[in-house]
């Protein structure tokens, strides 16, 4: 896999773009939330045993999955949108999707949806796939009539398909974003000799003048890939937290940093007692871990940026090598060391600024790193008291279809003229989605400040506070573990947070935004949300 065009971005919002008068053309691009009702949503028996099947077979194929909610658009005029999943279809090349999109409410002018590109996410691996290209990143599927996207009309129906790569066999279920209403979990994918046939008589050529009438089916012409056809595959990457380690997970690399400050005394290179204990516990995490087709192990020492670079780097490469000698001590025979010191050449935090000693406290470290088992085996849903508490991963079964995330609202809080409204957590796969609903409750549009100094901890790495609600972060209530936004990553050129933007607010309108974490065990309840400028909600319970 290449990494995408620089392009593709651009066209894709060229792509999208939409134009209404007596015709009305816009995008089909978009990330979902949940919004409508009538579906009942089966209901998953929680394992008693800690193994647990990470990918059952689904129980409801009752396509469409169908939510409904507010979006924002480009120009203001944010509009009531109705977005249907008919179809997710695996064949021997590729996956096809296929939707349909419905506006609720009128709107006017030249019109760009302001949400993610579709995207099909694997919440089991953490897997995410876009999709599929042309060498000048347009996507295939259904073609757009004019260069400014697609005919469209208020209470018109329009249907679209969308090629992405082919899932891997062993994907079940995945979870959607890309409509501008959320998370869409649990859409089953079905395995078809061959994908449906293209429209007979698509018409959306012909509204583009007139424009769609209310109740109409809008169809378009069909582009299948090519054989030079782009995909894009890429990683949910996780970041979580302690007063003495982190862990990073990214795509197969897993990288432990043991923070040096906990772990050595000043300008020592013996570890304390407590530390030992510590990593002795890493170690049994990396035994849990690592891929047994790759035992290789680098211990890298790092330093912050003060002091000569000599000092730096003998001080690092000797801290590494006591770490080293315990994870081979409690290890055992079977793996490769590799060790290093870079002294201050890769530093993770930022120093300088008003957080400097917490970022130089956190770029002092001993961090190691191995290949990750990426197999559903030996997945494990409940707390191991013997393990590195930041590295242990707890894996679910992805979380079953709901069309409304938002009936419940757990607690609420106010900035200025903006009201937060937070909903139960829910569990899927890997990873614990958090949706909330930010409501403007003034007379004029705003822009909330979601990004302000206390949505990022102090000295925390930036990669994983990106976008609006990126600043967000989980923390048990009973450790003192903290979860940071995830971020998916498509071959470093896409680096964003696994959360949504904020754009203009207006007046009295609601809008559902979800940010995604890695999942907490089995036998935690309540987490608190550090929701950025609205402070900390606490006891934020997971959904039934």
């Amino acid at each position: 896999m290449t990494s995408p065009p620089a392009i593709a971005p651009a066209r894709a919002v060229a792509v999208c773009a939409s134009v209404t008068a007596s015709a009305l053309l816009l995008t089909g691009c978009g990330i979902v939330l949940d919004l409508t009702g009538g579906r009942e949503t089966p209901v998953v028996e929680e394992p008693t045993e800690e193994e647990v099947d990470p990918r059952p077979e689904p129980t409801d194929l009752a396509f469409p999955y169908t939510r409904e909610g507010q979006i924002f658009q480009d120009n203001g005029q944010d509009s009531t949108l109705r977005f249907a999943i008919t179809g997710l279809e695996r064949t021997d090349e590729y996956t096809v999707l296929y939707y349909e999109n419905t506006y609720v409410d009128h709107f006017q002018g030249i019109v760009t949806n302001l949400s993610m590109p579709n995207t099909l996410i694997d919440p089991v691996s953490g897997r995410a796939f876009w999709e599929i290209t042309d060498e000048e990143g347009y996507y295939y599927g259904s073609v757009a009539p004019t260069p400014d996207g697609y005919p469209v009309e208020v209470g018109a129906t329009n249907r679209y398909r969308r090629y992405f790569p082919r899932l891997p066999d062993q994907i079940r279920q995945i979870t959607f974003v890309g409509s501008g209403l959320g998370a869409m979990t649990g859409i089953p994918v079905v395995d078809v000799e061959e994908e449906q046939p293209d429209p007979e008589n698509p018409n959306g050529p012909d509204l583009v003048v007139t424009g769609p009438a209310y109740g109409d089916i809008v169809e378009f012409e069909n582009r299948r890939p090519d054989p030079g056809a782009e995909e894009w595959i890429g990683e949910q990457e996780s970041f979580v937290d302690s007063d003495v380690a982190s862990t990073t997970r990214e795509g197969d690399t897993e990288t432990v940093a043991l923070k040096a400050d906990v772990m050595f005394d000043f300008d020592s290179v013996e570890l304390t007692d407590e530390a030992e204990e510590v990593v002795r516990s890493a170690a049994r995490s990396v035994e849990r871990n690592i891929d047994p087709a790759d035992s290789e192990i680098t211990v890298i020492g790092h330093t912050d940026g003060r002091g000569s670079d000599s000092y730096n780097e003998e001080l690092s490469e000797e801290r590494a090598e006591t770490v080293r000698d315990v994870l081979e001590e409690e290890l055992g025979s079977g793996y490769d060391f590799v060790v290093e010191g870079r002294g201050s050449e890769e530093l993770i935090a930022e120093e300088g600024g008003s957080d400097d000693e917490e970022a130089r406290a956190r770029n002092r470290r001993v961090e190691f790193s191995y290949v990750v088992d990426r197999s559903d085996e030996g997945a494990t849903s409940g707390r191991d008291e013997g393990l590195l508490g930041s590295s242990e991963r707890h894996v679910f079964p992805p979380a079953g279809f709901v069309e409304d995330d938002t009936a419940e609202v757990v607690a609420s809080a106010t900035d200025g003229d903006v009201r937060l409204d937070v909903h139960p957590l829910r569990r899927d796969g890997a990873y614990v989605i958090s949706t909330v609903s930010l409501t403007n409750t003034g007379d004029e549009p705003v822009l909330p400040d979601m990004g302000g100094g206390d949505a990022v901890i102090p000295g925390a790495p930036t990669e994983f506070s990106q976008g609006a609600l990126g600043g967000f972060q989980l923390l048990e209530p009973d450790t003192d573990l903290v979860r940071y936004v995830t971020v998916l990553n498509f071959g470093g050129q896409s680096y964003t947070g696994f959360a949504d933007e904020v754009h203009e607010m207006q007046p009295d309108n609601t809008y559902q935004l979800v940010a995604v974490f890695p999942a907490p065990p089995r036998d935690v309840e309540t987490l608190t949300l550090r929701a950025g400028p609205f402070g900390e909600i606490e006891d934020v319970p997971f959904t039934e």
